[in-house]
């Protein structure tokens, strides 16, 4: 039977499941406990939840509600970054052609007033990234490039304008390497490193490698191993897989399909999210999952979260301003 298959019995069985249950042992089992932030495209916002606690209204620590016009619709990546002017800010992609960069406020509820800047680059945007100290912005949309937006002055978003679109086929996923101050990317069957020169308007990205993922495979996402700094995750059509940021060596971790985000928290525990194939509310959404799933350190499945209105999840990730 295909992990899919597994996965979308387990979600039934869980809708009436205690906490405990889903935990398969009691909760005061030595599970790590930490914020996940996660695309949800039925009501397209932006949320984050605790790990350890059922997901509701009345677990959800934050929102983003951009609502669903003009471009905004299906939120499809975010990240959290740290800024010297406006401290976290949360950077956002809607694949109906948005981005932009959040002010993270105390709010629980925010919305399209708490954008410090946005750009509808179109073709599919699929993910976000932001280089430190240079406040520059890369945009890796999935029709087939990479877009570099540059401000003049570091601290001010608003001054944001495209200075770079680079071609590359498929591109999915962008990541920064703070270690080794390179921009990584993702698509179709290659991830690819870049070096990055100059600052501000004048800043250029430069292709440094490919790493082939094994073709003819489409990669998706990108994300920190928070376990190993010297990791990257990685997602494609067919597999998850890490990529060794120094040997540049892949190794296939689970050969599992429609794996559309993958994320692992210090403790080594990890989660994912599946897309089942389903449309769920009538929609054409069949790259969606209603439940992210949360394996132990060891690799093994442990336990699921859902949402009681049967959300449509695209991405979840690790809460964290850090890079690795």
């Amino acid at each position: 039977m295909r992990r899919r298959t597994i996965f979308k019995a387990a979600a039934a069985a869980a809708v009436a499941a205690p906490a405990a249950a889903l935990l398969g042992e009691s909760p005061a089992h030595a599970y790590a406990t930490y914020d996940v932030a996660v695309c949800e495209q039925y009501h397209n916002q932006i949320q984050i939840y605790p790990s350890n606690v059922a997901w509701s209204n009345d677990t959800v620590k934050w929102r983003f509600n951009p609502g669903t016009a003009d471009g905004w619709s299906n939120l499809c990546d975010v990240k959290f970054r740290n800024t010297a002017a406006f401290g976290e800010v949360a950077l956002v992609t809607a694949s109906a052609g948005r981005v932009g960069i959040v002010n993270r406020t105390t709010e629980v509820v925010q919305e399209l007033n708490d954008v410090l800047w946005t750009a509808r680059p179109g073709n599919s945007p699929h993910a976000i990234e932001r280089i430190p100290d240079l406040g520059v912005i890369v945009v890796a949309a999935s029709v087939g490039y990479l877009y570099v937006y540059g401000p003049t002055a570091v601290h001010d978003p608003s001054t944001l304008a495209l200075i770079q679109t680079i071609s590359f086929t498929g591109a999915h996923g962008v990541w920064w390497d703070d270690i080794h101050d390179r921009l990584w990317a993702i698509g179709r069957d290659y991830a690819h490193v870049y070096t990055v020169s100059g600052t501000y308007r004048s800043t250029r990205l430069a292709l440094d490698r490919k790493v082939s993922i094994g073709p003819p495979h489409m990669g998706h996402s990108l994300d920190a191993s928070y376990a190993d700094s010297n990791l990257l995750l990685a997602t494609d059509g067919s597999q998850v897989m890490t990529i060794d940021k120094t040997a540049y060596a892949v190794t296939q971790e689970y050969a599992d399909d429609a794996v559309k985000s993958y994320s692992q928290h210090d403790s080594g525990e990890r989660f994912w999210v599946q897309a089942t194939g389903t449309k769920y509310h009538g929609d054409d959404r069949t790259w969606v999952s209603p439940e992210v799933q949360f394996f132990n350190a060891a690799g093994a499945k442990s336990f699921t979260r859902s949402l009681p209105y049967g959300a449509e999840f695209y991405k979840a990730r690790l809460h964290s301003t850090s890079f690795h």
